[in-house]
């Protein structure tokens, strides 16, 4: 098994084709005496006792010649097979340290396909994998662990997980792979609970998150075209991928770790562009820094295999239990005719929009598609199988004909909950996965301990014009005509636009913006007083009225760049002119506010700085204390009323 260490070491020979060839031999009618007793050479793995130890009773032997059999089942059938006598002649020794020898030379790690019996081969053993999709960047890594040993605990034996490029190269340069970025941390986490890694490090990877994981600094240049060869794009994807692919280098399966494939970009058929130039580009890069034995695939739905494949990147689907399996599977057949049935993406729920109501999936059909595609001998991933939770800004939206912002919950109906919980859907899951192979000994963990508070009383701390000075320390941009986000190199969170009514409006006269330029929902206050918001796709109408010098400032909220579903750069922040009647808006100061700069307990703002505390119309500042009422454990926050609120 991958060895639990920061580097994994690169083993000589692969552990599991030895013990896989000696049960063959022995199972095949080889000479008894030569059968010794390795079980007390094996590495840690098969199955194993409440995911820890050796089995306290050995299961039934299987053969090593059933199909689709792996590893683990392999190792399961040498456990229980009788114990022969340690006798052995000096002859015989020295024969079979002889074979052990070939064999070491002859038996590298290698995940592979067999594209004659139609199946991959995990150190030469036939190997199905069940697997599931949980993303390291929305779960506290404290809790990485956790989440990992149930998901072994259902049955999987791998787990799928996303390589988010901006959640660790916030700036051109700068990278950042501590704490809950600790992409290693989190690889060794997973071989701690013998789970392989599928890993999918994009560049582009969806996954609802905000501009699909590239950087929004991308878009500081606007010219670029996203996800091409433009040269500019291609050039911040290799300065990248030359940080991060050296690091998950060691984590190979055939160096020694729990890699066993990557996904080259994602669902590239479901873009515009179409642009093979940047899939080959892509693939030559992954092999130039990893080596030729990686394996390399695409995922796409049925309708982007055109665009989304290249020849030598196996071609994956994706699709879920209300799809036509035989008719998506036959699609990936004629780009992949000899080779494994893949679904990369099984959904075993759905994402939730801003508005909308909470997603589910029936648990019957989710387990009857499951069982049937197994029938097939196929590999799945289930997509999700924990959700977790888009902390900070980093949810991102789709591009459905209108604009849909992701919730902060990511729970996706997923068999475990966004608070880490097992669900009946686990449960039914984990039944399915029981006929097709053996399930580790031990129950599921139980659900998390809660802590309930009861109603918590807020304190209103102030508007938050009172805090600019904090928020935004530097001064404002002066322009003639209002900027984007990303021209002022505000990635995320909030922009406040400032300027002064022109002339006197004695009577309600409309604010307005062309071509839904507001991206993506602006707050409107004339003198402090709140009047009301503009939203991206929504005509709804604002009228003012005031006196000439009345300062007029628009708050604007960046709700999640367009992750999918959207062929143009999502810009945020006021794309064109606000107009004022027929009177085009100029001569504005702009606020980038940083919120995190609020919160930090250095400033002690809130108790440190007497405000003309009234009951606001607008945006403000609350805060709470309250006592704990033993350990600190999880909690559920919930919020009544139909307002938009944000939470730090």
């Amino acid at each position: 098994m991958p060895q639990a260490s920061v580097v994994p070491p690169t083993l000589p020979f692969s552990i599991r084709g030895f013990r896989a060839w000696l049960f063959c031999f022995a199972r095949a009618g080889g000479r008894p005496s030569l059968a010794l007793p390795v079980w007390e050479h094996l590495p840690r793995g098969g199955r194993k006792a409440g995911g820890r130890g050796r089995p306290e009773t050995p299961p039934p032997s299987r053969s090593c010649s059933r199909p689709g059999a792996g590893p683990r089942d392999v190792a399961d059938g040498l456990r229980g097979a009788p114990k022969p006598p340690l006798a052995m002649g000096p002859g015989p020794r020295l024969w079979l340290l002889f074979q052990l020898h070939l064999l070491a030379q002859a038996s590298p790690r290698s995940f592979v396909v067999d594209r004659e019996r139609r199946v991959f081969l995990l150190d030469g053993v036939p190997f199905r994998y069940v697997s599931g999709s949980l993303h390291y960047s929305r779960v506290p890594s404290q809790l990485w662990s956790d989440r990992l040993h149930k998901m072994r605990m259902s049955g999987l034996n791998a787990v799928q997980v996303y390589v988010p490029w901006n959640y660790h190269e916030p700036q051109p340069g700068v990278y950042n792979f501590q704490g809950n970025r600790d992409l290693v941390a989190f690889l060794k986490a997973a071989s701690s609970e013998d789970l392989l890694v599928i890993l999918r490090p994009g560049p582009y990877i969806c996954a609802e998150w905000e501009m699909g994981g590239l950087p929004s600094w991308l878009l500081q240049k606007p010219d670029i075209v996203l996800r091409t060869s433009d040269p500019d794009f291609l050039a911040a994807v290799d300065s990248w991928f030359h940080v991060l692919l050296p690091m998950v280098q060691p984590w190979l399966y055939h160096n020694g770790g729990n890699i066993i494939s990557l996904q080259v970009e994602n669902e590239y058929g479901s873009y515009f562009a179409c642009d093979y130039t940047y899939m080959r580009h892509l693939a030559g890069l992954f092999r130039a820094l990893l080596g030729d034995e990686i394996f390399l695939f695409t995922t796409d739905g049925p309708e982007g295999l055109k665009c989304g494949t290249l020849q030598g990147l196996y071609c994956t689907v994706d699709f879920g239990p209300a799809d036509n399996m035989t008719k998506i599977f036959a699609m990936q057949r004629k780009y992949e005719p000899n080779g494994p049935l893949v679904n990369s993406e099984f959904y075993t729920g759905w994402l939730d929009y801003w508005g909308g109501s909470h997603s589910t999936e029936d648990v019957k059909s989710v387990t009857r598609a499951l069982q049937d595609i197994l029938e097939l001998g196929a590999n799945v991933n289930m997509y999700m199988f924990h959700g977790g939770t888009n902390f900070g800004y980093w949810n991102g939206a789709d591009w459905k004909k209108v604009y849909l912002p992701v919730t902060t919950s990511y729970d996706y109906d997923a068999p475990i909950s966004e608070a880490g919980d097992p669900t009946p859907k686990l449960f039914a899951i984990q039944n399915v996965i029981s006929k097709f192979q053996e399930l580790p000994l031990g129950p599921l963990p139980l659900p998390s301990p809660k802590m309930k508070l009861g109603p918590v009383t807020v304190k209103l701390d102030g508007d938050l014009l009172n805090f600019l000075h904090v928020l935004c320390p530097d001064k404002p941009i002066h322009t003639h005509l209002p900027l984007t986000f990303e021209a002022v190199k505000q990635d995320y969170g909030f922009l406040l636009y400032r300027t002064w009514l022109p002339q006197n409006l004695t009577k309600p006269t409309q604010l307005w913006v062309q071509n839904s330029s507001i991206h993506d929902r602006a707050y409107v206050m004339l003198d402090g007083v709140f009047l009301g918001t503009m939203e991206r796709g929504k005509e709804e109408a604002l009228f003012l009225t005031g006196q000439a010098g009345s300062t007029l400032d628009v708050l604007l909220e960046n709700m999640g760049r367009i992750s999918f579903g959207f062929n143009h750069s999502d810009f945020k922040g006021l794309l064109q002119p606000l107009v004022l009647g027929q009177v085009v808006l100029t001569d504005w100061q702009l606020f980038p506010l940083n919120i995190d700069a609020l919160m930090d307990s250095e400033n002690r703002v809130f108790e440190t700085q007497k405000c003309n505390v009234k009951f606001p119309s607008g945006p403000a500042f609350y805060s709470a204390t309250f006592r704990l009422p033993g350990p600190a454990w999880d909690t559920f926050l919930y919020l009544p009323g139909p307002s938009l609120d944000q939470w730090v």
